[in-house]
């Protein structure tokens, strides 16, 4: 298996990754909003009052 940030091979300490440091640039990456699951917005009026979610998504902009 390869590290996903530097394509070096992986080391079982960082597994997926090759270093500390791959292990910290991925984790800044998803902090800084560079990684994004994408979703589709939803329209608060469509919620049905028996979800168990507080609060709905908030819309992408």
């Amino acid at each position: 298996m390869t590290c996903p940030i530097c394509t070096k091979e992986t080391d079982a300490k960082y597994r997926p990754f090759c270093s500390r440091r791959c292990a910290d640039v991925d984790l800044g990456r998803w902090l800084t909003g560079s990684y994004a699951i994408p979703a589709e917005p939803v329209d608060p009026d469509d919620v049905h009052p028996d979800s168990d979610a507080e609060h709905p998504p908030r819309r992408q902009q």
